[in-house]
């Protein structure tokens, strides 16, 4: 874990140019969106783990990486991660988690629901800065699925248009 002196509690803004900081390692394709994911204890206001997409081996996405991450610095299978995160666990992600996949791997809001182990541990909020656009998949319904579990679902602006420049580079400008 590590500490985030420079970014004050609750500061989504703040957690938002982080994620977009992981973002913007994630190699341009046109086959893929870069986004980037911060895994935070929100009552410690401690960093748990980052990820960006195609950090890891296959096709992975930055929700997902961030997860195998912490789970890897936890000794449990992925699969289990969400017995060792924080009660107050929370994900930043620059674009909303996917709910499809078309590579095959296990969509991200299948990802996080797969965190809630009881009503204390797991992800409790999702904050993401854009919406998916329909490039590869149309009309993600994440939302209504994570919200339905209880899980906090919440957009924080200010920063759609620099996400979406770094998302989509790499892909064809029409």
């Amino acid at each position: 874990m590590e500490a985030s002196p420079e970014i004050a509690p609750l500061d989504h803004l703040e957690y938002m140019r982080l994620a977009l900081s992981f973002a913007e390692k994630s190699p341009p394709k046109p086959t893929n969106f870069r986004v980037g994911a911060v895994l935070v204890d929100e009552g410690t206001n401690q960093v748990l783990s980052t990820g960006f997409t195609l950090e890891l081996p296959g096709n992975t996405h930055a929700e997902q990486c961030a997860l195998r991450k912490y789970s890897s610095a936890k000794n449990v299978p992925e699969e289990a991660v969400g017995n060792v995160l924080p009660a107050q666990t929370v994900l930043y992600t620059t674009m909303e988690p996917c709910q499809t996949r078309s590579a095959g791997n296990i969509p991200c809001v299948e990802r996080i629901l797969g965190t809630i182990s009881d009503e204390d541990q797991g992800v409790k909020t999702v904050y993401f800065g854009v919406k998916e656009p329909d490039t590869f998949v149309v009309g993600n319904a994440g939302q209504s699925k994570l919200e339905q579990a209880g899980i906090v679902y919440m957009h924080v602006p200010g920063l759609e248009q620099e996400i979406l420049n770094t998302a989509t580079a790499g892909h064809q400008k029409s």
